[in-house]
């Protein structure tokens, strides 16, 4: 059975209403985010927005923090109610509630929230969600909930999407130190009032996810937007974690301007507008998301054979509320056909937490993560965030995954 640990610690209230945004805190939210979209230059255009005024329901892709900013800046004079994470609460609870912020834990299935986002939109104002959830890992679109269109349904508002370009090539989400690439975001309505009643859930998620399609790396090398910081390839590795050219996992690495393998010692070189080139032989991949869903396709073969596992030694930090995570000790990931399983002892009794494959169609992980600046997944119950850090150098979250959305397309079959 799933361990319920720390029963004496209060967790996050994800029931608690959201309150209506304290007057004397709105300007401070334009304070700080006029003048970042002004030094990021970047430009803001709006489609089909013509007499659109809240309540409606605003889509927003996710590569960066600064998503939000531009979002504050797209909706003014408005403000809008955030969906956040609640590790985004933490040791700031008090002022993320009175800004307008609505805590959730990450792919979870939370009815709660729904209540959340039915008064902000019965109140008329803007319900702000991040559906992909996360950062982008290499400036595309990511999976999107399966619930979405009831979502739409539910609200019963007009859906406008928010989608930036560009903030992935400023910062991206394997080295997030800024570039200074200027940037661009286009606001569109996507479904009015009237065509959310009428429209079935399938039609509505469908039409959302072609607007969510996005590439920041052709975008970059559409417009010709160099980057010229010397560091731009460090980090890649965590995204492009097998060779292409000897297929080994895990050996790859990164700095400066090159990524390479370990193993059989293939180099490339990160040209100023993104693109790939092997400094000898076969490039293999040009374009970096063709190698990472190159990458995709090999984990779902793993799938479809029934071989795909991951099992390793863990560090386990806990956090049950926004007052920080608690140190929990060691266990045993087991990530394979049947989902997530964490195994451990706490306090002299042994728990395990699982998670069913068809129960998750993602999962959120980080790079280079908190204290011990190593790579984690974040696992989440609707009491609880359990932060895994793998030990050793075996293993990549990004194929951790990759292999949790492809288990749960390969369960629906």
């Amino acid at each position: 059975m799933n361990f319920f640990p720390l029963r004496e610690v209060k967790r996050f209230d994800l029931v608690r209403m959201p309150r209506r945004v304290s007057w004397y805190l709105r300007p401070v939210a334009w304070l700080l985010s006029f003048p970042s979209v002004w030094r990021h230059r970047t430009k803001i255009f709006t489609v089909d927005m013509e007499g659109v005024k809240p309540p409606y329901l605003l889509l927003c892709n996710h590569n960066a923090f600064y998503d939000f900013m531009v979002a504050t800046v797209a909706t003014f004079p408005h403000l809008a109610f955030y969906v956040v994470a609640v590790d985004g609460f933490i040791g700031r609870e008090w002022l993320m509630r009175r800004i307008g912020c609505i805590g959730k834990r990450k792919f979870t299935n939370d009815i709660a929230l729904i209540r959340h986002l039915k008064t902000v939109v019965e109140r008329g104002k803007i319900a702000a969600v991040y559906p992909e959830a996360r950062y982008s890992l290499c400036g595309t679109n990511a999976v999107l909930p399966p619930s979405l269109g009831k979502l739409v349904k539910h609200l019963n508002v007009p859906v406008v999407t928010l989608i930036t370009y560009g903030h992935h090539i400023n910062a991206p989400f394997w080295n997030n130190k800024t570039r200074g690439v200027r940037t661009k975001a286009t606001m569109k309505r996507i479904i009015t009032g009237e065509e959310a009643s009428r429209m079935p859930v399938e039609q509505i998620n469908q039409v959302i996810s072609q607007a969510f399609e996005y590439d920041d790396f052709a975008w970059q090398r559409e417009n010709k937007i160099p980057v010229t910081y010397k560091e731009r390839a460090r980090g890649l590795h965590k995204v492009l974690y097998q060779c292409p050219g000897c297929r080994t996992e895990y050996k790859m690495d990164s700095g400066g301007t090159e990524i390479w393998c370990n193993h059989c010692g293939r180099r490339w070189i990160m040209s100023a507008y993104g693109e790939l080139k092997a400094q000898e032989g076969e490039t293999h991949f040009v374009h970096i998301p063709d190698w990472y869903e190159w990458e995709r396709e090999q984990v779902r073969r793993e799938v479809e054979e029934g071989r795909y596992c991951f099992k390793g030694n863990a560090y386990v930090r806990m956090l049950p509320n926004s007052k920080g995570f608690v140190d929990f000790g060691q266990a045993v990931l087991i990530h394979d056909m049947e989902g997530f399983k964490l195994e451990g002892t706490h306090d002299g009794a042994k728990y395990t937490l699982n998670i069913p494959a068809q129960s998750v169609y993602s999962c959120h992980i980080e790079y280079n993560y908190g204290k011990y600046k190593r790579d984690c997944v974040d696992l989440n119950t609707l009491n609880d965030s359990y932060w895994v850090f793998p030990e050793g150098d075996d293993f990549s979250v990004t194929k951790i995954s990759l292999a949790t959305e492809e288990l749960f397309n390969y369960k629906k079959l």
